[in-house]
């Protein structure tokens, strides 16, 4: 009998200990959810920005005060402008540099900084947070370009934006890169046992494109490591006449704007 008591003690002290290393890991990930998705940099609010290209530089204040920071890049005799979305991490003192694959094509192309990146204030703290600070940006350009010369567009983190900004609204079309089928899905493949209601970016781009009205271009690499291009098949399966979807080989998730494919296709798109 003293065994199975010992033995039933030692049980009760291993379930203990596994609940609270348990609640440790959730309550980490809970807090450092943020930082483990956006990869923020900032930049001095002194930072000059060098591109070759023209371009403005803009700060639009959010809907709660906080300076948001973009640039954007002018072609010549503008065909609309491309509402740029990017990754989750980088600046524009990077980002900037694909402008010229857009301007050679003819078109403007705002690319923003969002919270904590760059020289946008504040800090990144929930979903809802960050589609009213894309909504404020998107508000702002619109009031210079008409919505039917809008593209809107997001890479990686961004295409879950970019999705729900478009169906919020009536842009000419809508370009994915390295999109997730469901952020709170793609999450899970990382961190399977942290739960999904305490999950701060659920972004479920699947629910969202079915309500776009506009053309939708989905770009995804055959090679993508951290995004499966499967991810891209299941959006396009939802879409009829408006999805067109592009396969490209030997790409990777980093990148996509200068292949040659990609830019291939982009031209005949904007053209």
């Amino acid at each position: 009998m003293e065994i199975f008591k010992t033995l039933k003690f030692l049980t009760i002290v291993l379930l203990a200990f596994f609940v609270v290393i348990y609640v440790l890991l959730i309550s980490y990930v809970y807090f450092n959810q943020v930082g483990m998705i956006f990869q923020s940099t900032a930049l001095p609010k002194d930072h000059q920005f060098v591109y070759e290209s023209k371009f403005e530089e803009l700060n639009i204040k959010s809907y709660d005060g906080v300076n948001l920071n973009g640039l954007l890049f002018k072609a010549e005799n503008s065909k609309g402008l491309v509402f740029y979305l990017h990754g989750n991490a980088g600046t524009l003192d990077t980002w900037g540099k694909i402008s010229k694959i857009y301007t050679n094509l003819g078109y403007d192309i705002f690319i923003l900084d969002y919270r904590g990146f760059g020289k946008s204030e504040g800090e990144i703290e929930n979903e809802d947070q960050l589609n009213k600070d894309v909504a404020t940006a998107y508000k702002t350009l619109s009031i210079r370009y008409p919505e039917n010369k809008i593209i809107i567009a997001g890479y990686s983190i961004g295409s879950g934006l970019a999705a729900l900004l478009a169906s919020e609204n009536k842009p000419k079309a809508l370009l994915l890169q390295s999109p997730y089928f469901s952020f709170t899905e793609l999450s899970g493949s990382r961190v399977p046992f942290f739960p999904n209601f305490m999950k701060k970016f659920h972004l479920e781009t699947f629910r969202y494109i079915t309500k776009v009205k506009a053309p939708i271009y989905i770009f995804h690499g055959v090679d993508d490591q951290l995004i499966s291009c499967s991810n891209s098949v299941r959006l396009n399966k939802l879409l009829d006449f408006k999805g067109h979807f592009y396969a490209l080989k030997g790409q990777d998730h980093i990148g996509m704007n200068e292949n040659e494919e990609f830019q291939d296709r982009l031209k005949t798109i904007l053209e």
